[in-house]
């Protein structure tokens, strides 16, 4: 009798936080504008990669676990990649007008990007305030199945992937921005 009951709870809670996450999907649909409408929200949170990455800024590495806690906008992007040249200053100020405690940032440059390349790219765009990580060997990139570049991933407080956007696109605009601030107050 006593599994009877727990079992009706868990599965009333399942039910519950499956019913939250729809509701969460079509808002965070509903924001998608202009060149956010390719953004694909998924039907539920998929989990990303535990592979390391290096921290430019620092030499150490870390993997996207240790940014938990906040919802982070993944980005993956090269110093050949025109599309990421267009972009990169955009998601700088989505860094600098959200960044902290709640949200952040991450460029992840993979592939053959020598320091001093990604370096001179952050000077000729006017980058200061976005991290310089790598994944050289490409681990994280295809662990978390990157076909192209520039893409971005949007990514909850629990450390799952929970929208995608493959190519460009603006991140400095009212709808992005909408959609940073919904998952902000939300997830």
């Amino acid at each position: 009798m006593r599994l009877f009951r727990h079992l009706t709870l868990y599965m009333a809670l399942a039910l519950g936080a499956n019913a939250a996450f729809a509701a969460d999907v079509a808002t965070l649909e509903a924001l998608r504008a202009d060149s956010l409408k390719r953004l694909v929200v998924h039907s539920e949170p998929r989990p990303v990669s535990d592979a390391e990455f290096f921290l430019e800024n620092d030499g150490g590495t870390a993997t996207l676990t240790d940014y938990q806690g906040k919802i982070v906008l993944l980005n993956f992007w090269a110093t050949w990649c025109a599309p990421c040249r267009k972009e990169m200053p955009q998601i700088a100020e989505l860094q600098e007008e959200f960044g902290g405690e709640d949200f952040e940032v991450l460029t992840i440059a993979t592939g053959r990007n020598s320091p001093a390349g990604i370096v001179k790219f952050f000077e000729e765009n006017g980058i200061t305030g976005l991290p310089r990580h790598t994944d050289p060997k490409q681990a994280l990139a295809r662990n978390m199945a990157v076909i192209g570049l520039p893409i971005t991933v949007l990514i909850n407080r629990e450390g799952e992937e929970v929208a995608r956007l493959l190519g460009d696109a603006e991140w400095n605009s009212d709808s992005a921005k909408a959609i940073i601030k919904e998952m902000i107050a939300t997830h």
